[in-house]
């Protein structure tokens, strides 16, 4: 099973820049992160320090957020936001760059949050732009990107994954772009109450990426009631082959304690 480690969510007690050794020394050879920077476009020295990070430790960077706005502030994503267009813009050319130089070609493109003074349909347009420009952005790096739907985020449109795969169906259209693709968030599908089995069988082969936490309580796999095991095997069987994150909550010192009784038992 080839897991990657969400460091933006899992190992917080340690400064960002020591996470990926914490997750090398964990056992993991994978780590992936939400955009990891205060502005769309970092300073070289930061993205220089972010680099270094991750090649020093000996891990793969296999997942990166585009700037999402302020996550702790409640923004999900820059993608439908009308009036940060070239913030977004310019953060597809470092995300890219980031990409390119530590060969990671999966990146997380969340909506946004519906906002009031502009229609639906106004922001959907705007994604649906937005979301050509990112995949043709990262298409000279042989990069994906990915949609994802989101739980917890009363203004954030995309619940279910046909929400997400009608954005994408939308974008194709439109631009001919075809490297983007669903983001599968088994916690996300399950709380928003999707049909997480139904949308394996259908769209497994599909995924551009599986990330898993259980429920309730966004924890650790075996914390909940979610069958991810039987999922994840079920996606592989139909075609994935794709790393599956880890993005749960969950302290430091248990944090892959499931990974451990899991391995001992094979």
């Amino acid at each position: 099973m080839t897991y990657t480690v969400n460091c933006s969510i899992l190992l917080t007690e340690l400064p960002l820049l020591e996470r990926p050794a914490a997750a090398k020394a964990a056992g993991f050879d994978a780590v992936e992160f939400w955009w990891p920077f205060e502005s769309s476009v970092p300073s070289d020295a930061e993205t220089t320090a972010f680099e270094r990070a991750i090649t020093d430790a000996g891990v793969q960077l296999s997942g990166l957020n585009f700037n999402a706005g302020n996550m702790p502030g409640g923004d999900r994503g820059l993608v439908s936001w009308v009036g940060r267009e070239g913030e977004l813009k310019d953060n597809i050319d470092v995300v890219a760059g980031i990409g390119e130089r530590l060969g990671c070609t999966a990146f997380n493109a969340l909506y946004g949050n519906r906002q009031e003074e502009f229609s639906p349909e106004e922001q959907d347009e705007l994604a649906a732009r937005n979301l050509a420009a990112a995949a043709e952005g990262v298409a000279r790096i042989g990069g994906t990107v990915l949609l994802e739907p989101v739980s917890g985020a009363p203004r954030y449109p995309l619940l279910k994954a046909q929400d997400a795969l009608d954005v994408i169906a939308r974008v194709k259209a439109e631009s001919g772009a075809q490297n983007i693709k669903l983001l599968a968030d088994f916690y996300h599908l399950a709380v928003n109450g999707d049909d997480v089995a139904a949308v394996i069988e259908k769209h497994a082969k599909d995924f551009g990426h599986i990330q898993i936490a259980d429920n309730p309580g966004r924890g650790a796999p075996g914390t909940g009631e979610l069958p991810l095991g039987e999922w994840i095997a079920r996606s592989r069987e139909l075609g994935y082959d794709g790393y599956i994150g880890l993005e749960y909550k969950e302290p430091q010192e248990t944090a892959f304690s499931w990974a451990i009784r899991e391995h001992a038992a094979h």
